[in-house]
């Protein structure tokens, strides 16, 4: 019996929810505030909810991989993330694991 729409979708968002932390923490290499991290992860396919971006930000800084900062831009206060020296070799340390999980991927999948 095939799956139903409900549980491709449970599927779905589990494989992107990795995926999601991994584009963050990259798109982070350089300093974005919540609404451009937004729009350039949509320009790569990887669309993200405000509901799931702002606390993801929030989980991540906790965690220290990400610092942040209120400056303000265009008269209104923005908060400002980047990666901390830890999420950067976190990041690392992440691209090297996505990059074997792919390899072991692809050799199963075209298997």
């Amino acid at each position: 019996m095939p799956p139903t729409d409900a549980q491709f979708e449970n599927l779905r968002l589990e494989l992107r929810r990795g995926s999601l932390v991994l584009a963050v923490l990259a798109q982070l290499r350089t300093e974005q505030y919540g609404y451009t991290l937004r729009k350039t992860l949509a320009e790569h396919g990887m669309s993200i909810d405000e509901g799931t971006l702002y606390p993801l930000l929030r989980r991540l800084e906790t965690q220290g991989l990400l610092v942040s900062e209120w400056r303000e831009e265009d008269k209104r206060s923005k908060r400002f993330y980047r990666l901390s020296p830890d999420g950067k070799l976190t990041l690392k340390q992440l691209l090297a694991e996505w990059k074997s999980i792919d390899s072991s991927l692809n050799g199963i999948v075209k298997g």
